[in-house]
């Protein structure tokens, strides 16, 4: 079992982003910062932030270590150390970002996230220290790279969150997708990146291009993809063989949405242009799935929710909510009294009346509460991190929602597909604004 899997985990986002050498200046070796008891290197100047030989000297053997492990050839020691310090120099800018914007991981969030890694690899938190010691690393480091990629999730998070998919786009897409006999079909994908600066000059685009065409050269003559990747390509997934993993038919990379299917397994798409450069990408496997009827089973509810204030506590409000069920069991209208005394803005104007709603849209007090309820009963006060609550049980259905989630997939799907290029003109507008002072 090893929980160092884990630091290439964090989000897919993250292995979608891709790396830029522009504004990226080298020079010679001249400067020591002590971290710990010795004398550190710097190996890069990011703004007023470094990147010192020690984290670099790390991240490689991470990253070796796992490449031998994958059996795939390692590149030269200067690509390999070019490529694993741009990928810091990418990371220190977001965090950087992150930091300038007030984002703070706090010990509550990083907590859930170690707790969460625990479970998954069946140990106990409380046991996590001593498994990570035991692997031969410090747990406050462990700790604090955990509390870095959460930063780094975060602010990708943000930057994907902010891609509108239009109505018109989204019918498209689920046109597109009536048109496609294998939407629900999964592709293995790998991709080269031969990134372009924004800037770049008629012979520079000749230049990358060429490059590219070697690249497919290389890789139609036989040489492995994932070797190629680690060698030449400038996204942040070569040090992974370019491995992008399994993507739903409906969540491929807008650019190849149409290519890709019709590809067999080891086949490449020709060069694809886009804002960032030249991309390849080889379909490696290829799985298929049948769409079929998704059944859900929903409740329609209705509540009336108080909330507590420095003059009434818990008590005093629980008794309020006592005696509004009361007058509603005596004959009174429900939605006449949640409209008037609800502290829910969001269903009071309703009557209290929350829709209809399937497993997982309400906190688990509710959802526990609404459960135990027969059709028509109003339940005991109760209390959420919402406040205390009366609800009424209006009705149980199953109802199929395959629709509704094919629409819902097609949204996240369209903006999921848009992220890396989001992702890549981000980072790159970070490192234009940069500076950035190799010292390899």
């Amino acid at each position: 079992m090893s929980f160092m899997k884990y630091l290439n985990q964090v989000s897919v986002l993250l292995l979608m982003s891709c790396l830029l050498f522009s504004g990226v200046t080298q020079s010679e070796p001249r400067q020591l910062s002590t971290r710990g008891d010795s004398l550190d290197r710097i190996v890069a100047v990011v703004n007023d932030g470094v990147i010192l030989s020690s984290e670099l000297d790390k991240e490689i053997s991470r990253i070796t270590a796992r490449l031998r492990q994958q059996k795939t050839e390692l590149p030269s020691q200067t690509i390999l150390r070019t490529q694993v310090l741009d990928r810091l120099i990418q990371q220190e800018l977001q965090l950087q970002r992150a930091e300038k914007g007030g984002l703070k991981v706090t010990d509550d969030m990083l907590n859930s996230m170690l707790n969460d890694i625990a479970n998954s690899n069946g140990v106990k938190f409380s046991d996590l220290p001593a498994t990570i010691e035991a692997q031969g690393q410090s747990y406050a480091a462990y700790r604090e790279d955990i509390r870095r990629d959460i930063a780094l999730q975060i602010m990708q998070r943000d930057v994907v969150s902010n891609i509108k998919i239009t109505p018109r786009e989204l019918e498209q897409a689920l046109a597109r997708q009536s048109r496609t006999p294998d939407a629900n079909a999964e592709y293995n994908l790998s991709h080269i990146l031969i990134a372009v600066a924004s800037n770049a000059t008629p012979e520079q685009l000749a230049q990358r291009e060429a490059r590219a065409n070697e690249v497919v050269s290389k890789a139609k003559a036989g040489q492995s993809f994932a070797e190629l990747a680690v060698s030449y390509s400038d996204s942040s997934t070569n040090v992974d063989g370019g491995n992008l993993g399994w993507r739903n038919g409906t969540q491929l990379p807008s650019i190849i949405a149409d290519r890709i299917p019709g590809l067999k397994a080891g086949e490449l798409t020709e060069i694809i242009r886009s804002p960032s450069g030249f991309h390849i990408f080889r379909l490696n496997d290829k799985r298929g799935g049948t769409a079929s009827q998704e059944l859900q089973s929903q409740v329609h509810a209705r509540h009336i929710l108080l909330k507590t204030t420095e003059v009434e506590d818990d008590n005093t409000v629980k008794q309020r909510l006592e005696k509004i069920r009361a007058r509603i069991l005596a004959g009174e209208d429900f939605a006449a009294i949640a409209s008037v005394t609800s502290q829910d803005p969001g269903s009071a104007v309703q009557g209290g009346d929350l829709g209809w709603a399937g497993p997982g849209v309400f906190v688990g007090e509710f959802e526990k509460a609404v459960d135990k309820l027969d059709e028509n009963e109003i339940s005991e006060p109760f209390k959420s991190q919402f406040g205390w609550h009366i609800v009424q049980l209006l009705g149980r259905r199953t109802q199929d929602v395959s629709e509704e989630n094919r629409r819902n997939k097609a949204y996240a799907a369209l903006r999921e597909s848009r992220a890396e290029e989001a992702i890549n003109l981000w980072i790159r507008e970070l490192r234009s604004n940069a500076y950035i002072e190799v010292l390899l």
